[in-house]
C-alpha cells in the first residue's frame, strides 16, 4: 500500500458540496462484511485491485471477505493487450449477497443491470469507480442523483443520462446514502478508504493509508 498517504486527506475533502443524505455505514456485530467486485471483459485492472488492496489490508474486529462476481464463472480477461485471466469466483445467480458492491470500468453483461437493482432494493453500499457509474446509470439507480466518473467521459454521462446531476472535478460522490461514484483510477482507493472510515473510524483508515510493504 506504499504510496496511499495522500490519498486519505484527499478522501477526507472530496465531497463538501456532492454529498447525498447520509446513511450509517453499520458493521455486523459478528461475522464479516461480504464485498463483492463486479467483473466481465476488459475490467480494468486498478478499478477493482485498488479498493481490493484497501479492503483486504483493514485490520478491524470485523474483517471484510472479498469474492468477485461476473455474468458467468467463465475465465475472462481483463484490461491491458491480452489482459489478466481472471476465473469469478460467483456468478450473478448464485453469489452470497454481499454487503458492498465494486464495479468499476467494464464491458457489463447479462444480469448486471437486475443484479445492481437487487443489491439496492436490499439496502446494500455501491461503489463505482471509473465508467462503472455508466453500469449503475444503466440499472436506473443514478436517475436525479448526484454522480461522477473519470474526467474524459463526464460529457458522454450526462448525455447518455440526462437525469444524472452530474459533478465534475472531484475524486468521489455521494449519489444516494448508499450509492457512492468515484472518478478515474485512483480514486477508487479514495472512495474505499472513506468506506472503512464510514464502518471503523478515521484511525482504522489512516492506519491502512500507512501501510508499507
Amino acid at each position: 500500500m506504499k504510496g496511499l498517504r495522500p490519498f486519505l486527506l484527499t478522501a477526507a475533502m472530496a465531497l463538501p458540496a456532492a454529498q447525498a443524505e447520509q446513511a450509517a455505514l453499520v458493521p455486523p456485530q459478528s461475522g464479516v462484511i461480504k464485498v463483492a467486485f463486479v467483473l466481465s471483459e476488459r475490467a480494468t485492472v486498478i478499478d477493482f485491485a485498488g479498493p481490493w488492496e484497501v479492503f483486504q489490508d483493514t485490520e478491524a474486529p470485523i474483517p471484510f471477505e472479498l469474492y468477485t462476481v461476473a455474468p458467468s464463472r467463465s475465465p475472462l480477461h481483463t484490461s491491458g493487450g491480452h489482459g489478466i485471466t481472471v476465473t469469478p469466483d460467483y456468478s450473478f445467480a448464485d453469489a452470497p449477497e454481499p454487503d458492498v458492491i465494486v464495479i468499476g470500468a467494464q464491458s457489463g453483461g447479462p444480469g448486471l443491470s437486475e443484479w445492481l437493482q437487487k443489491i439496492h432494493r436490499d439496502g446494500k453500499v455501491i461503489l463505482s469507480v471509473c465508467t462503472g457509474a455508466f453500469k449503475v446509470a444503466e440499472a436506473g439507480l443514478l436517475d436525479g442523483r448526484q454522480a461522477t466518473t473519470h474526467h474524459d467521459y463526464t460529457e458522454r454521462l450526462a448525455s447518455q443520462f440526462p437525469k444524472i446531476k452530474l459533478v465534475r472535478s472531484t475524486r468521489f460522490v455521494q449519489s444516494a446514502p448508499l450509492i457512492y461514484t468515484a472518478g478515474g483510477l485512483t480514486s477508487g482507493i479514495d472512495l474505499a478508504l472513506h468506506i472503512v472510515e464510514g464502518y471503523f473510524g478515521p484511525a482504522v483508515a489512516q492506519s491502512i493509508s500507512w501501510k508499507t510493504p
